[in-house]
């Protein structure tokens, strides 16, 4: 990390780095902000305006970033779950008036297309199904789950072709 990062930055990349698999929505008061490849990523797929505070940087040591605001955030992150995207939400634990330094943040949580369960980033009468495999020495176990719904199914799988039948 540079030296001048700032304490905000490190913060940002010490969350980035719990979830770097995941867009990274960074509550900065009324917005939530994307830096890095996930500015770039967010902008071109929501059609945003990728910005940069290091203005009197030269443009390859410059920031990227773009954000959206808060309170219309979760239109936003419907239009990511529907690409495919994950999205984790790191939102600001204290009252950044009564905050003593950098305002204390925390990933609350992280949004993924089998996971959604907001009716607004549900497409009606479509099932919304996660699906997990569990294997040990005894078996194979398959489950779906439809979020949503709470419909849910299991099936065990036994034996030397348990992997063939569970194909």
């Amino acid at each position: 990390m540079p030296a001048d990062t700032t304490p905000m930055m490190r913060q940002y990349l010490r969350m980035k780095e719990l979830h770097p698999d995941c867009l990274l929505f960074f509550r900065l008061g009324d917005f939530y902000e994307m830096f890095n490849e996930d500015a770039q990523v967010a902008s071109k797929e929501l059609d945003l305006t990728l910005t940069s505070r290091d203005r009197g940087k030269p443009a390859e040591e410059r920031t990227p970033m773009c954000g959206v605001p808060y309170h219309s955030a979760d239109a936003y992150i419907a239009r990511l779950i529907a690409k495919g995207y994950k999205v984790a939400i790191c939102e600001q634990m204290e009252d950044p008036a009564l905050a003593k330094g950098i305002v204390e943040r925390d990933i609350i949580r992280v949004i993924t297309p089998g996971t959604v369960i907001d009716s607004s980033m549900l497409e009606e009468g479509r099932n919304n199904y996660i699906c997990a495999i569990y294997e040990d020495s005894a078996g194979l176990g398959l489950s779906f789950c439809d979020i949503s719904t709470g419909e849910f199914t299991a099936t065990p799988f036994r034996g030397a072709d348990r992997m063939e039948h569970l194909l």
